[in-house]
């Protein structure tokens, strides 16, 4: 094996895709993910409720998440962005934190790219994790945030 093949591999193999259309203009799909009064109305999955605590949109900028589930169970995000490019795409790292916000997991990458689709848009999510495992349970999760941008798109449209 040649060397850092498997380095190349693994980020590879332990990427979450995810790619959705969205009947809305891709401008406002990206202020969705980028402004905080719209992020609220559909961040986590179907039945949590979300709060903005922190959301410097720029590189360098950090941001930081609370979601509570329909259970009361409650989960913090934070990471930094490392790239805007309004209304392409944007990168950010994400790590689940605990209320004090002390890291609790690893540290993943996620991209986000907003493509002009026939009047619509079409979105690509990626985000790579430490692990298949990581990967695949975060799967249904994310879908069902795809879900609730859908159906707050549509009423907001």
């Amino acid at each position: 094996m040649a060397a850092g093949s498997s380095t190349a591999m693994g980020p590879a193999a332990y990427t979450l895709v995810i790619e959705r259309i969205f009947d809305a203009p891709r401008e406002l799909v990206f202020k969705a993910w980028v402004d905080p009064t719209h992020l609220v109305r559909w961040l986590g999955p179907q039945g949590f409720t979300g709060t903005v605590i922190s959301m410097d949109v720029r590189p360098g900028g950090a941001y930081r998440f609370h979601m509570r589930s329909a259970e009361g169970v409650e989960y913090w995000q934070q990471g930094a962005y490392r790239e805007i490019v309004e209304p392409e795409r944007f990168v950010r790292t994400c790590a689940w934190a605990d209320a004090d916000g002390n890291p609790t997991g690893p540290e993943t990458l996620m991209t986000v790219t907003f493509e002009e689709y026939d009047g619509r848009t079409k979105l690509i999510f990626q985000q790579v994790f430490e692990s298949a495992a990581a990967r695949d349970a975060h799967r249904s999760g994310t879908a069902s945030a795809l879900d609730r941008l859908a159906e707050y798109l549509a009423a907001a449209a």
